[in-house]
């Protein structure tokens, strides 16, 4: 008898096998012989024998993503798919097909069709704090197997049978980032909830979506948010983080100082920053940046922002600031008068300046070290002749790419080839055409080979693994020297960069000679 499936392939062959009387006895007679003398008293029946034989095949088994390939699904499901996935990103939507599941071909998507849906959810959340709460439906069976505080939450010996769990210390949006990637395997991060969404994937011991925030903030760290984030970093206890912030905060100091991010730091950060040796800035703008957090922190703990408050919330982080280094100007037209110091110290410092016994003071005295600039040469050699290098409004300009991300602090220049001289530099930075920093300053050239640093107003963060264009336009003694024998790679410390010619540059310059003999940064 064959088995056969509806579309009329054999799947198993069942055979019967009829032994007739005549055959029992011949049988039972060679047993006999064999001294075999039970067998003849059941041989009055005949026995019934069968065997299934499975038939094998050589193809393999094939997955549900295999047998229906997503590159060409019909029409009509296509249609319902996304129907029902739009359905799916508001709340308590339930899906009205009685066979949904023949849309999705995967085990993946049917199980997203089931992300933020009431469709046989078993647990609510209410998430947010009071009067932001946004109640969403979950499934303990899918939640558990993304999270094992879920899975003690609701299979533990200590799980509690509730219909609904209230959760104010997370927001919504980053709640529902952290469902996305438990019930889609999706991540889904946006600047403004990155943060939040590493706190509940930490909460909940979600290590790879938490790998995945981390990662989103280095890619998007800057000057401007990078205080705020090693505040956070310290926070989620991420070495990684708090490392990259600090290379940040070390080479664009000032500008880190100086961001609205800077006072919406905690008071334990604000010490670390104050103390930190490595900072790049000047010690006016360490203090204006303090005085600026104590205003705000006055607002936080609702206190007039007077100078006793301002001077009472920074506490002893005030003798932190290394206001002996400053220079002279700067302390007496700044902090001198900024009425945060009692007269006393005043004139302590002061005496410090010009005196030769110098009193004793509070405040650290000794300068910060800051960061040591490197330079990458990339020519061999330079040389100058009567009728070159000139220069005459034309752009100089080279294009370089680096393997570690860097801080672009400014550009080394040749100089006059005939005696000293004074030129007026204008640098500029871009990448894809767009303007990162430039700056306009002059340079004195004593009429050697040497190059001659020229400064941007700030270092420019430079991210691996993309060109871009350095560009100068300079304007002085015609003559000077140019590079030669230009490199196309060259390992400068820990970092490699990448030379190849600018379509900007019209005076000459380009990767074999020329002027940009160098690039000046922190890294």
């Amino acid at each position: 008898i064959l088995m056969v499936d509806e579309k009329g392939k054999n799947m198993k062959c069942l055979t019967f096998f009829l032994m007739l009387p005549e055959t029992v006895k011949n049988r039972s007679k060679k047993s006999s012989k064999k001294g075999n003398s039970s067998s003849s008293s059941n041989s009055k029946l005949p026995p019934v024998c069968y065997e299934i034989i499975t038939l094998k095949t050589k193809k393999k088994k094939k997955m549900a993503a295999d047998i229906f390939p997503r590159k060409k699904p019909a029409t009509t499901n296509t249609t319902a798919v996304q129907q029902y996935h739009q359905q799916n990103l508001n709340n308590n939507n339930t899906i009205p097909a009685p066979n949904w599941q023949g849309l999705y071909p995967t085990i993946r998507e049917r199980n997203a069709v089931m992300f933020n849906n009431d469709l046989m959810a078993d647990v609510h959340f209410v998430v947010g704090p009071p009067g932001g709460t946004q109640r969403l439906p979950g499934h303990k069976y899918v939640l558990a197997v993304g999270s094992s505080v879920f899975h003690a939450m609701f299979y533990g010996e200590l799980a509690e049978d509730k219909d609904e769990i209230r959760i104010p210390d997370v927001e919504p949006a980053a709640f529902l980032a952290m469902l996305k990637y438990i019930y889609c395997d999706e991540i889904d991060l946006a600047a403004d909830t990155v943060l939040a969404t590493l706190y509940a994937a930490k909460k909940y011991i979600v290590p790879h979506l938490a790998r995945a925030c981390v990662n989103f903030l280095e890619t998007s760290l800057s000057a401007k948010n990078a205080c705020v984030l090693l505040s956070q970093s310290c926070l989620f206890e991420e070495p990684d983080l708090t490392q990259r912030c600090w290379e940040v905060i070390d080479a664009q100091a000032e500008l880190a100082l100086k961001s609205e991010g800077f006072c919406d730091i905690d008071f334990q950060t604000l010490e670390s920053i104050l103390r930190r040796e490595t900072l790049n800035a000047k010690e006016i703008v360490v203090f204006e940046a303090a005085l600026n957090w104590a205003e705000v922190e006055c607002q936080r703990q609702e206190l007039t922002a007077t100078i006793e408050n301002k001077r009472k919330v920074l506490g002893k982080a005030l003798y932190l600031i290394r206001i002996p280094t400053m220079a002279l100007d700067d302390f007496a037209n700044g902090a001198a008068q900024s009425g945060i110091l009692t007269l006393n110290e005043t004139n302590d410092i002061f005496l410090w300046y010009t005196a030769a016994k110098k009193p004793e003071l509070q405040f650290v005295s000794k300068p910060r070290k800051g960061l040591v600039p490197q330079r990458c040469h990339r020519f061999q050699s330079c040389a100058y002749r009567s009728n070159q290098w000139r220069y005459r409004g034309r752009c100089d300009s080279i294009q370089f790419a680096v393997d570690k991300r860097v801080f672009i602090a400014g550009f080394g220049l040749y100089g006059s080839s005939c005696g000293s001289a004074e030129y007026s530099a204008k640098i500029e930075l871009k990448r894809q055409g767009v303007i990162l920093g430039q700056n306009l300053s002059k340079y004195f050239s004593d009429g050697s080979s040497n190059t001659f640093p020229v400064w941007f107003e700030y270092p420019v963060q430079i991210e691996p693994d993309t060109f871009y264009t350095a560009s100068v336009i300079l304007d002085g003694n015609e003559l000077s020297y140019f590079g030669q024998e230009g490199m196309t790679e060259v390992q400068c410390g820990k970092v490699t960069v990448q030379f190849q010619c600018s379509s900007d540059s019209t005076n000459g310059t380009g990767v074999q000679g020329g002027q940009i003999p160098e690039l000046i940064f922190y890294a």
